[in-house]
């Protein structure tokens, strides 16, 4: 499509530092050379491209007409309209200049239209372009492609793939990853490499605008800078272009991002309007690929040295509802929703029905942890409506010279086994990207989190028996998991939290954590006529210990013995074949 004033339609791979070379670009620069509807100056019918099924396919448009200021001054919607008819409305994001894209994953192979609606309805270039998309089915392996993105599993205990395939929520907390310290490619590649060998599933990840430093600190810029310009006029686009191969990196390896907008307390530097711009512009940019939405860090949390918390608190409160109904309302996919929250997710909003799921915070105290973190997991399971409960931020390995491996451990097996869909691990000096050169700092309260470089605590030992943990798991139909703390005596209760959980498939499967016990404790309520074989899993290694079968009393219960040490073990009763 050429006319002598622009350049023809040009493809590439815009994920090609991420090595997926099948995901492309089209450049559709100036009304001409842009698909133009039969009705639009020039007469020319409608551009034809190709696509893949959920591959992200990026088109960019270029305006003849100079605005002063287009992030401002313009907003491109694209209309993509699939072969059954369902619409879908991507928002384009400003790319610098005169320049928007849009990306669209089709969901399903055939055909599908496209038509822009530019706000400024009077530009040919931005407004009314038309084309249409041939999509292919996609027949390759990687996981978040075959299966599609991440969504709520119909019993709304835990989560599932767009097929239906179960997905297996393993988190690690990466808050501040997008800035220039944790550095691209090789130190952003190594730790994505590890995390991918070890099991983890998601990464929780914050657009730019950080906990723990004032507003445009330099530790949170990029090689391009901030996001935002210093007095947030409009959008930094070559932040978000190096953020682009960081999170494009994340989905190659099939790693779930879980983008947190910004941290809670940003709505009082910037206000809800421009923070309704900043979640528009992320739906925009990565609203395409595989993602999850977490709407603000600690969203209730005022600033550190705010003098009007309450009212602050209050204000985030309201704000967060408003604006998870804007994010529903721009991203065609719905992507899950939750909020990272000071306690639980569904208490940092007025209405929990905005939100996916509950995400919850628990506390940094080591053991002390144990009662808030089951308390709040029980008790959110309990609530209704249902929605998938997991512990997105708990006892950083590391963290404060203690909470150390037996405690992520304990904090995973005893939340999943009490009904969590999932769970997030996190280490200091990772999620504030420590290094040795350069160690992360005081926060604004003036007192530092300390801690060892990121490359030292990606090797701290937890994070590796978590993806045995999962690993374990994902042996069973781990989504078919009930609690039942009545099977093992005893078992914990408010008195004492560092007794044995149990959970399992009734008549199929028991999975019995048990903390250090000096006394090992007694099955109880076996099925008459049901056989298990029995083995203690070494949660440090993943070895097994076998017990052979199962001798029931005519009670229904099995005295477990002594494990092989003084220290955490999990048994399994296994239904014979």
């Amino acid at each position: 499509m050429e006319d002598g004033k622009t350049n023809p339609v040009t493809r590439r791979s815009f994920l090609e530092q991420a090595g997926m070379a099948s995901l492309g670009t089209a450049s559709l620069a100036g009304a001409a050379s842009a698909a133009a509807s039969p009705a639009s100056p020039g007469g020319q019918s409608p551009a034809q491209f190709f696509a893949t099924q959920r591959l992200p396919q990026e088109w960019s448009f270029s305006s003849g007409k100079a605005y002063g200021d287009p992030f401002n001054q313009v907003e491109l919607d694209v209309i993509f309209t699939g072969p059954e008819g369902k619409e879908f409305r991507m928002p384009a994001f400003w790319a610098g200049e005169q320049t928007w894209k849009v990306r669209f994953a089709a969901p399903a192979p055939g055909r599908y239209s496209f038509r822009t609606v530019a706000s400024d309805t009077a530009n040919a270039d931005l407004h009314n372009r038309r084309g249409t998309v041939e999509v292919a089915e996609y027949k390759g392996d990687h996981p978040l492609f075959k299966h599609g993105p991440v969504r709520v599993a119909e019993n709304r205990r835990h989560f599932e793939h767009e097929n239906g395939t179960p997905f297996f929520w393993l988190g690690d907390t990466w808050w501040m990853a997008l800035c220039h310290r944790l550095g691209w490619p090789d130190d952003f590649h190594a730790l994505a490499a590890d995390r991918v060998k070890k099991g983890f599933t998601v990464i929780q990840i914050i657009a730019g605008l950080y906990p723990d430093m004032p507003a445009f600190d330099p530790r949170g810029a990029n090689e391009a800078g901030f996001p935002w310009e210093a007095d947030y006029a409009r959008i930094n686009p070559r932040y978000f272009d190096m953020a682009d191969v960081r999170m494009q990196e994340l989905v190659h390896r099939g790693l779930t991002p879980c983008i947190v907008g910004c941290w809670g307390y940003f709505l009082g530097f910037m206000g809800q309007e421009k923070l309704k711009k900043h979640w528009r512009y992320i739906v925009a940019r990565w609203g395409a690929y595989p993602v999850i939405w977490c709407l603000a860090g600690e969203g209730t949390m005022p600033y550190y040295l705010s003098q009007h918390k309450e009212a602050d608190s209050a204000a985030q409160k309201k704000a967060w509802t408003d604006i998870a109904r804007y994010v529903r309302s721009i991203d065609p996919y719905h992507h899950c929703i939750t909020v990272h929250p000071s306690q639980t997710a569904r208490d940092s909003v007025e209405d929990a029905s905005v939100l996916d799921f509950d995400m919850l915070q628990t506390g940094h105290s080591d053991r002390k942890s144990y009662p808030s973190t089951i308390d709040k997991v029980t008790a959110e399971v309990a609530r209704t409506p249902a929605m998938p409960v997991l512990v997105g931020e708990v006892c950083y390995e590391g963290i404060l010279d203690e909470n150390r491996q037996e405690v992520s451990r304990f904090t995973f097996w005893a939340s999943v086994l009490s009904g969590a869909g999932g769970h997030t691990y996190g280490a200091n000096g990772i999620w504030q990207v420590n290094t040795a050169e350069a160690p992360y700092g005081p926060s604004p309260h003036g007192r530092s989190w300390g801690g060892p470089a990121w490359d030292e605590a990606a090797h701290l030992p937890g994070s590796g028996q978590l993806g045995l943990a999962k690993q374990f798991l994902l042996r069973y139909e781990w989504w078919r998991l009930e609690p039942h703390p009545e099977w093992v005596d005893p078992h914990w209760n408010t008195q004492d939290y560092q007794l044995p959980y149990a959970a399992g498939i009734p008549g199929a499967l028991r999975i019995i954590f048990m903390p250090s016990l000096w006394e090992p404790p007694t099955i109880k309520g076996l099925e008459s006529g049901v056989s298990y074989r029995a083995f203690f899993f070494d949660p440090r290694n993943g070895q097994e210990h076998p017990l052979g079968e199962v001798a029931a009393g005519v009670d229904g219960s099995w005295k477990t013995p002594l494990p092989p040490t003084f220290e955490q073990w999990v048994l399994v009763l296994e239904k014979k074949a």
